[in-house]
């Protein structure tokens, strides 16, 4: 239960963050709002991790070199979600994100990347891919119509 409701609370606040990121972008500059968006979380982090943090820092050492590139994924991430929904409504940008990241989630879990056990993907993962898309479709039917 405690794995849906980080779902849901996650979903919640990727898309205030976007659309906060991209209102804040707007005003100071797409660089210059990640600078502090990602700022800010790295000061929050360490402070958290300070308090909180019983892990081992250090074993980082002896890591696989892409399991590092989270940072550079969260620079991707904010600049990209930003032109997004700077380009689309949110709605529609967020929908398209989704459907991205529930395609390529089943391809990790599919061949088992990164460590991943793997999962097979079904018809019904098709069919539920195929209803989100369409679901984008409706969302800018208006807008494909040209009207």
């Amino acid at each position: 239960m405690i794995g849906v409701l980080c779902s849901i609370i996650a979903g919640a606040v990727m898309s205030l963050q976007g659309v906060i990121n991209t209102r804040l972008t707007e005003r100071i500059g797409i660089f210059e709002a990640n600078l502090f968006v990602q700022g800010t979380a790295f000061l929050l982090s360490f402070l958290v991790m300070l308090i909180f943090g019983r892990g081992d820092l250090p074993a980082i050492r002896g890591t696989k070199w892409y399991y590092l590139i989270g940072g550079v994924l969260g620079l991707l991430i904010t600049v990209t979600v930003i032109l997004s929904i700077k380009g689309l409504s949110p709605t529609a940008a967020i929908s398209i994100i989704l459907i991205a990241q529930l395609l390529t989630a089943a391809l990790i879990d599919l061949f088992g990347w990164l460590g991943a056990e793997k999962a097979p993907f079904g018809w019904q993962k098709f069919v539920g891919l195929a209803l989100m898309v369409g679901g984008i479709v409706l969302f800018k039917w208006r807008a494909i119509k040209g009207g």
